[in-house]
């Protein structure tokens, strides 16, 4: 006897149900007509037969996809993973399924970028620290609508959708100011990174005085590190770190230094570790949850008017005062 596993097919569904296949298909397309009455017997016959709809095979039907590209830079920044789960529930709330491509991985990134078109994507979003944006241009050009978070970009047929980082860098800055800070410092990763920038330009418009201090990298290493800088440093009274896991990194540096230890420190994005009990950092909350909201939201528009104009969406944050 063979045990071969049969595929249960539209067919088989529409026999059982005693519909035509075609009233299956309309049964499992959103937005499709069907009788109420119809699509009952279909979905009881489905379930008994443990039916799947073959989104690849209607994907070739119709020429794309319900899948959307999701590009993101490796796993290990905690606030581009607080994004991985909202936006897996808006595209899900749309009918939409993610496919995650790791872009950090260099060997990697080039096959997996092009394995997103074979499977013929209805969209792209690329969070902050994917691939270099010359790659979304290749997707715009093969009509493939992009959304792009975190980042800017002026490329034709791209939306963008920011955290609101000139707004936040002064509400540190104000916080500062609050607590008797004159002489800050700035500690970010290299100008070159678009929010990063955006931080360290918007807070030293608001404090003259502000010393900048360039570090490799946004992780807690890279934090940890910048106390040397931070030592050469003369009547430095305050810091706001780009990111909050700089700050974590630079908080547990400087509890080494008693002359340090007690400076008024603040991060930016609202990391989960930044209101455990044991640290209790001030920061900036960048709201997740409205970023792939106006993502999702921009993505859909443009696969509905792939020539409408770029469309460019700033969030506002939010200050967590803690200690």
């Amino acid at each position: 006897m063979s045990t071969e596993k049969k595929w249960v097919t539209a067919s088989d569904v529409a026999r059982l149900a005693g519909v035509s296949r075609s009233a299956v298909s309309r049964a499992f397309t959103p937005g499709a007509s069907v009788a109420p009455e119809t699509r009952r017997r279909v979905e009881e016959a489905a379930r008994e037969l443990g039916y799947q709809v073959n989104i690849l095979a209607r994907s070739m039907n119709k020429g794309r996809s319900n899948f959307v590209g999701l590009v993101t830079a490796g796993f290990s920044n905690a606030f581009r993973n607080q994004l991985i789960g909202p936006l897996t529930h808006q595209l899900a709330r749309q009918g939409l399924i993610p496919l995650l491509v790791n872009a950090e991985d260099s060997y990697q990134q080039a096959p997996g970028l092009r394995d997103l078109m074979s499977y013929h994507v209805a969209g792209i979003i690329m969070t902050s620290g994917a691939p270099p944006l010359s790659l979304a241009q290749e997707y715009v050009a093969r009509s493939i609508p992009v959304v792009i978070i975190n980042r800017d970009t002026d490329l034709p047929g791209t939306d963008v959708v920011y955290s609101d980082n000139v707004d936040g860098a002064r509400q540190a800055a104000r916080w500062l100011q609050q607590r008797g800070c004159q002489r800050p410092a700035f500690i970010g990763e290299q100008p070159a990174n678009f929010s990063t920038r955006q931080r360290r330009d918007a807070f030293c418009q608001a404090l003259t005085n502000a010393t900048c201090i360039d570090v490799n990298g946004s992780d807690y290493h890279a934090g940890f590190n910048a106390v040397a800088q931070l030592q050469t440093c003369t009547d430095i009274d305050g810091v706001f770190c780009a990111t909050d896991t700089l700050a974590l990194g630079l908080r547990d540096a400087l509890s080494q230094h008693p002359s340090l230890s007690s400076l008024p420190l603040v991060g930016f994005d609202d990391i989960p570790e930044a209101g455990y009990a044991a640290r209790q950092l001030t920061t900036l909350r960048q709201d997740v949850e409205r970023l792939a909201g106006e993502a999702v939201s921009l993505l859909i528009q443009r696969m509905e008017d792939d020539q409408r104009p770029p469309v460019k969406k700033v969030v506002p944050v939010q200050l967590i005062a803690r200690r």
